[in-house]
């Protein structure tokens, strides 16, 4: 047993110096290639996973990030993002979401959005064929973000929800055009400030409502483990006592 344990303790150390050696696009290139096609499989499969397979990758591009500082991180994540891999459960807290139309808008104002698309049984061809009879769910989590003591903040600050024609995909036009209208709606004119909203979810059942209302009240702590303009890899925990939850981003 300790002879297993030492053997595997060695590979783990000869494949963290082997990555040390790659260019930083090689080590970003085999990350993306590790995670295609993965996001969809179990949130314990997901976590296994990251501990057996990305952690070497991840502790080696975190050595190399750009920018360690979470005040010069501000400007490099203004912008839509796509999340293509996580162990956030609440990313999958309903059925059916479509994962390319899922989004992350910074804005340079101090607030964000996690926009995404949820189409219920989208896989099944049977479904495909009535898609322009059918409804979608877009479902917006509003935040505001900060960088105090060198540290990121983050506040939920409200929830939207829309049911819209399946058959009309949430491009990342329509998503941030939607974040902007609900900002300016929002928004006091004089504080520039958006106040802390109860979510209304009326389209949702109980259960799942009670879902949401426990992460919305959570004041999430986030760290950017490594960011660049094209990529970002994010670590999150809904509380300090909850395990840590990861997730990697692309530029659109």
């Amino acid at each position: 047993m300790v002879k297993s344990v030492l053997n595997k303790d060695t590979l783990k150390s000869a494949h963290a110096q082997l990555l040390s050696e790659h260019s930083t696009t090689e080590l970003k290139n085999e990350l993306l290639a590790l995670i295609d096609g993965r996001d969809s499989e179990p949130l314990k499969t997901k976590v296994q996973f990251y501990q057996n397979e990305l952690t070497p990758y991840i502790a080696e591009l975190n050595r190399r990030n750009p920018f360690p500082s979470a005040v010069d991180q501000v400007e490099q994540v203004l912008g839509v993002w796509t999340p293509i891999w996580s162990t956030i459960p609440f990313h999958d807290i309903l059925p059916g979401r479509i994962r390319e139309q899922s989004y992350q808008i910074f804005k340079a104002n101090g607030y964000y959005a996690n926009v995404a698309r949820y189409e219920p049984g989208h896989q099944f061809s049977i479904v495909q064929k009535f898609s322009a009879f059918l409804a979608a769910y877009d479902l917006m989590v509003m935040q505001k973000f900060s960088v105090r003591n060198g540290q990121w903040c983050i506040q939920n600050v409200a929830i939207e929800q829309s049911l819209r024609r399946r058959d009309v995909a949430l491009t990342i036009g329509a998503a941030e055009e939607w974040f902007t209208s609900i900002l300016s709606s929002r928004l006091n004119p004089d504080s520039q400030t958006l106040q802390l909203q109860a979510p209304q979810l009326d389209k949702l059942d109980r259960s799942t409502v009670k879902k949401f209302e426990k992460t919305y009240l959570a004041t999430p702590l986030f760290e950017h483990l490594y960011v660049d303009p094209e990529l970002r890899i994010v670590k999150t925990q809904r509380e300090q006592s909850q395990r840590p939850s990861y997730t990697i981003a692309v530029r659109r």
